[in-house]
């Protein structure tokens, strides 16, 4: 399975988390992952909800989660953000 590594911003702990998400994910299951993720790395500090969401972090447009990493061109080096 082929993957990409994304830098991934956090606001309510002003840090970034570096993960690797498989391209032939839908964007729905890899979220799941992400907040997982920076869960565990926050040591518990960062809480997910179902409100929780992945947008980009160059304008703030939310990720359709409904089509692929690929599909949305998500590629290394890619800068998202978990709000």
């Amino acid at each position: 399975m082929d993957k990409v590594l994304v830098e991934v911003f956090v606001p309510v702990l002003d840090h970034s988390f570096d993960i690797f998400i498989p391209l032939q994910s839908p964007m729905f299951e890899v979220l799941e992952l992400i907040k997982k993720a920076i869960v565990e790395m926050s040591g518990g500090r960062f809480i997910a909800n179902e409100n929780t969401t992945i947008c980009y972090r160059e304008d703030g447009s939310i990720i359709n989660i409904n089509l692929s990493v690929y599909e949305l061109e998500i590629r290394n080096g890619s800068k998202l953000m978990l709000i």
